[in-house]
This record gives C-alpha cells, structure tokens and sequence, in this order.
C-alpha cells in the first residue's frame, strides 16, 4: 500500500501568526495531532504537532501570546505519496516523529500519522470476523 491510500488528505493549515490556543482549539475542533504551517513569506511548509503546544505551555509561555511560528518544526521530513506505507513507518520510527507531511512536488498533499499506519496495518492483519 502506498502513502496517498493511507493519507489524510484534507489537512489543517495555520498561519505562523495564529497563537499557540488558537492552532490548539483548531486541531481539537477537528481532532488532529498536527496542523500544517504555511508562511507566505518564507519557502517550505511546517508542522505544529501537539508535542510543540504542550512543549511551550510546559515551559511556561502563554498560548494566547506564543505563535506558532516561534514553536514549530521548519526542518520537516516529507512523505511522498508513492512511498510504500512501510517507508514512511521506518521514517517516522527513525526521526521519532508521529506526523509527516505529504509533499506531491511541491504541494502539500496530505499528512501521515502513525494512527493511519496503525489502521492501515490493522485492516491488514486482522481476519474478517464472520
């Protein structure tokens, strides 16, 4: 099975200016672990991940202050949609990483997450219940 077949293909994008609360209650509301970071004056795409939130707000900083692009990981390891769903496991197991964005070229096709691995390999390894 490839990447695009286990992807979520419709992603959370955040600005860098959105606060830390306010990029929180976005990936609440849609119950994601991460949201995509586009800053239209930079090149590349970002991820904010729970782990940064909790991160910030653990040492401190106030959410309703901190952006997200003070708190985000700009160096981010891209999935590609041909990858075999195994690939961007090892990637995620190798980078300790539980999201990886989907780049088709350049463009944000979707996000990974080690949850849609798990679907991915429960749906293969379970038998069919009769």
């Amino acid at each position: 099975m490839q990447v695009r077949e286990a992807m979520s293909s419709e992603i959370l994008v955040v600005g860098p200016e959105h606060t830390l609360r306010q990029a929180a209650r976005m990936m609440s509301a849609r119950r994601v672990g991460s949201a995509v970071v586009i800053d239209p004056d930079s090149e590349g795409v970002g991820i904010m991940t729970e782990r940064d939130v909790l991160n910030a707000i653990g040492a401190g900083l106030d959410p309703d202050v901190e952006r997200t692009g003070a708190h985000l990981t700009w160096d981010v390891v891209y999935a590609g949609p041909d990858w075999p769903v195994e690939e961007a496991a090892v990637a995620m197991a190798r980078g300790g990483f539980r999201h990886l964005v989907v780049l088709d070229g350049r463009e944000v096709a979707g996000v990974i997450s080690v949850r849609d691995l798990m679907r991915v390999w429960a749906r293969e390894h379970t038998a069919p219940r009769v």
